[in-house]
């Protein structure tokens, strides 16, 4: 191994510019931290990848919002354009309804996905590999299937569960802005839990028996002890079911009714816009969905990474 000794070591950080530039070797050693080669070959493969599958299309949403077409033959009638629909009433709507309902579904799977997490994680129970396998169960059914079952299921003709509801309380889920809701947080679910999990797992159980011999009650143990150290890995799991739920269709294509206004979410206005041919407009509403779904995650991150900050200093 060639070790550089403290001596050589505190000579480089305290020699100038021009003589560290005589010092090849010395600074070749130093300088080398990496022990397995292939680092210009993952980072050319890692940058190929972000590009073809996330930069290059999105490039092409933004260049199509400001491509002239025939309808629109200058670049500021394509503006204007995406203007109007992108901050018309309508549009403003299905935001409020996109966004407004993702995140409360994404902290609906927060607070069940942290409980079924645990479950799964610290006890013992028959027929536990049964139910951490329908947790993935989100996963391998297809969206629109998905939709479809939830339909069946919540609907008040014929309904198991939605007809009971409205026999006894009066209650219509599907083809509300509930059943839309049951669908996002349906989707979502498994993102936090298999975020959870890992870190679960990784928390032992002999941290809570020293919180609890050092006096603190099972309330404390939790706020002091177990929530700080799952808090980084729960915030990601809802980023993920959030994101997860901001671009959601298939599933909603059939619990909800399409009503403009009132459960018409942004995607299906989208489709609304393809159908229609307007292909500005559809992708005016695209880049603006990104641009809100961006700045989200990107405040999210900041928070986190602050949070972390202040417990590093803490």
């Amino acid at each position: 191994m060639n070790a550089v000794s403290p001596i050589v070591e505190r000579r480089y950080r305290q020699t100038p510019l021009e003589t560290v530039q005589k010092q090849p070797q010395i600074f070749r050693r130093i300088s080398r931290k990496h022990i397995l080669p292939g680092f210009h070959l993952t980072l050319g493969f890692t940058i190929f990848y972000l590009s073809t599958i996330v930069l290059i299309p999105l490039a092409a949403l933004v260049l199509k919002t400001v491509t002239p077409t025939a309808d629109f033959p200058s670049i500021y009638h394509v503006i204007g354009h995406v203007v109007r629909v992108a901050f018309d009433l309508r549009s403003l709507d299905s935001y409020r309804l996109s966004f407004g309902l993702s995140f409360v579904a994404a902290l609906l799977d927060g607070f069940f996905g942290f409980i079924a997490a645990w479950a799964l994680i610290r006890y013992s129970f028959p027929g536990k590999k049964i139910v951490d396998a329908m947790v993935d169960l989100p996963f391998a059914m297809p969206t629109s299937v998905a939709g479809l079952a939830l339909t069946q299921v919540f609907s008040t003709n014929g309904g198991y569960i939605g007809q009971v509801l409205d026999e006894w309380f009066g209650w219509k889920i599907a083809y509300t802005v509930w059943g839309i809701l049951i669908a996002l947080t349906f989707i979502g679910f498994p993102f936090v839990v298999r975020t959870l999990q890992p870190v679960m797992a990784d928390l032992a159980v002999e941290v809570e028996e020293a919180a609890a011999c050092l006096g603190a009650n099972r309330w404390q143990t939790f706020c002091r002890v177990i929530f700080p150290a799952v808090s980084p890995a729960l915030l990601t799991g809802i980023m993920l079911a959030f994101g997860r739920a901001v671009g959601e269709y298939g599933s909603i294509v059939f619990i909800s009714s399409m009503i403009p206004y009132l459960t018409e979410i942004t995607p299906q206005l989208i489709i609304i816009k393809l159908e229609e041919f307007d292909y500005v407009g559809a992708a005016g509403l695209g880049l603006v969905m990104l641009l809100m779904s961006f700045f989200i995650v990107a405040s999210v991150n900041l928070l986190q990474h602050l949070a972390t900050r202040h417990r590093r200093v803490a």
